[in-house]
């Protein structure tokens, strides 16, 4: 099981694996087509108050991941965790801080 984490606006690269987005809104000014996802799930993605909230203030980002853990469910993760078996999972995020996003919490809690 290998996770890793990149920017959906990023080029995809055969070393990706299976694409998947983990943002609940879809990315500005990136075409379906060109995003080139194996899946998109929204049900893994911070909820959309917890996002207003987080604003992506990097003060906040402690309390965000607290949070975040809380409201995520098991079965998500569970799937995640499938998906994962034996390939490389590349979780997709839109956001511009690379160390600061849903996708590095998932990477941190599916990681254990």
């Amino acid at each position: 099981m290998s996770f890793r984490i990149k920017r959906v606006y990023d080029k995809p690269a055969k070393a990706d694996g299976l694409r998947v987005l983990v943002d609940r809104l879809w990315p500005r000014g990136l075409k379906k087509t060109d995003a080139r996802l194996d899946r998109w799930m929204k049900e893994v993605a911070p909820s959309a108050e917890l996002r207003r909230w987080f604003g992506h203030e990097p003060d906040k980002f402690a309390e965000f991941k607290r949070r975040y853990r809380k409201e995520l469910s098991k079965d998500a993760l569970a799937e995640l965790r499938k998906l994962g078996q034996g390939r490389t999972v590349t979780l997709l995020y839109g956001a511009r801080d690379p160390e600061m996003n849903q996708a590095a919490v998932l990477l941190s809690l599916l990681d254990r």
